[in-house]
């Protein structure tokens, strides 16, 4: 149990209580400016709304894909469960290696779309809400899929899990 005399600093206060907060992992698809892919992984995606469709996801500024993410512009969102464990790991590994293989392929608007994923959604930039060197982007659902039904793939503690039933 914790005392006073064990408080820690802002940042490690941060820094500890994330690492033992278990988040689902998605990844964010776009195409940059050049029509090439771009994407990440995020643990920050949250349903905002149900009528109308609306989720929000959290990303540095200073991530490669940023400049990618616009308003008005389209993104994919994939959901991973426990079966997409390599997706993740390569979609958190190098830029310039996340989409080289056969993981992935052309979809709605063009944009990446990986195989193998839980769900996926095709949504469009509402508003982007910069904080510091973050930043918080609204999107609106345009549609989606899903795959099999899988067990969710969370992160925590520096590590990939499987969320299990209690």
């Amino acid at each position: 149990m914790m005392t006073d005399t064990d408080a820690l600093s802002p940042t490690q206060a941060f820094l500890e209580a994330f690492r033992r907060y278990g988040a689902g992992i998605s990844v964010v698809t776009a195409l940059k400016s050049d029509g090439s892919p771009t994407g990440f992984t995020a643990t920050s995606l949250a349903s905002l709304s149900a009528s109308p469709p609306l989720a929000t996801f959290n990303m540095s500024q200073m991530a490669s894909s940023f400049p990618a993410v616009k308003k008005d512009s389209t993104l994919l969102i994939h959901m991973l469960g426990t079966d997409s464990l390599e997706l993740a790991r390569t979609l958190s590994g190098d830029a310039d290696q996340r989409f080289v293989g056969d993981h992935w392929s052309s979809g709605p608007d063009g944009l990446p779309l990986l195989h193998g994923v839980s769900a996926w959604l095709h949504v469009r930039v509402v508003e982007i809400m910069k904080v510091e060197f973050a930043a918080t982007i609204a999107v609106q659902i345009l549609g989606g899929a899903v795959g099999a039904d899988d067990d969710a793939l969370v992160y925590q503690h520096q590590g990939y899990k499987k969320a299990a039933a209690l």
